[in-house]
């Protein structure tokens, strides 16, 4: 959490995949925003640390689950956090799966889930709420892309879906934007998660050493953190982001990927 939290009016906002990593840090920074926040994770019992921690430091929260690739289970979902918490008008779609391997290791199955969770889960989730955006003439939504998007051996799904989130992005910001919806990405660099963690296990790896090697490659000398992302998500979030639309954010420590 946030020392100092930031002076803001509150909203309900949705944080996918919030269970742990990037979505955890995201849906603590939003809350200590001001926020109430729905922390959506593929199980409700999933959700219970990320949500037990925000009541703790005396924010709001409901835990829910949902497959984000489902259209009856997403629309289940934000039906409910409207009806507990108010109409939803911030979204991070956060979720997102790894299933690495070279083109000719890759089956159709594992192809099909990640371009499931990322790509089809970001469209049914932003379908879903910015119906309540419309409504409410306010609205923010924050993808979550990768550097990944230009290129990664090992990744051509996650890089495919992630580089389609992009194009998404910038769709619907210019379909939205005349009802006062900013659309935005960020697009992580290396970050130090359980999903970094099972690239490594991959790749045969110690964790430590892993981080390390990438480190040196990093022009800042070190590996991010799921906060660094969450300050992103901050930003796009605030009133003060309304004349900042479509745009990408690399948040990698440096220009390259």
């Amino acid at each position: 959490m946030p020392e100092t939290p930031i002076a803001t009016t509150g909203r309900v906002a949705v944080v996918t995949g919030a269970g742990r990593g990037i979505g955890a840090a995201v849906a603590a920074r939003l809350a200590a925003d001001g926020h109430a926040v729905a922390v959506i994770d593929l199980r409700e019992q999933d959700t219970e640390q990320t949500v037990d921690a925000i009541r703790a430091a005396g924010g709001e929260a409901l835990g829910v689950g949902a497959d984000v690739s489902d259209a009856a289970a997403v629309e289940q979902a934000v039906s409910r956090i409207a009806a507990e918490l108010g109409a939803p008008t911030i979204l991070v779609n956060n979720a997102g799966i790894l299933r690495d391997n070279l083109l000719f290791k890759m089956s159709e199955t594992d192809w099909d889930a990640v371009m499931g969770v990322h790509l089809r889960g970001a469209f049914l989730m932003s379908r879903e709420v910015q119906a309540h955006q419309v409504k409410e003439e306010w609205g923010r939504i924050i993808n979550l892309s990768s550097t990944s998007a230009l290129g990664n051996r090992g990744q051509a799904n996650y890089a495919a879906a992630k580089a389609g989130i992009q194009g998404f992005t910038k769709t619907l910001a210019i379909e939205l934007g005349r009802y006062n919806v900013t659309v935005n990405a960020i697009a992580p660099g290396f970050i130090q998660t359980d999903m970094t963690r099972a690239t490594a296990e991959r790749v045969g790896v110690p964790f430590e050493d892993f981080v390390a090697h990438a480190a040196k490659e990093i022009p800042v000398r070190r590996a991010g953190n799921p906060e660094d992302i969450a300050a992103a998500a901050s930003f796009f979030a605030r009133e003060e982001a309304s004349f900042v639309s479509g745009q990408v954010l690399y948040v990698a420590g440096g220009p390259k990927a």
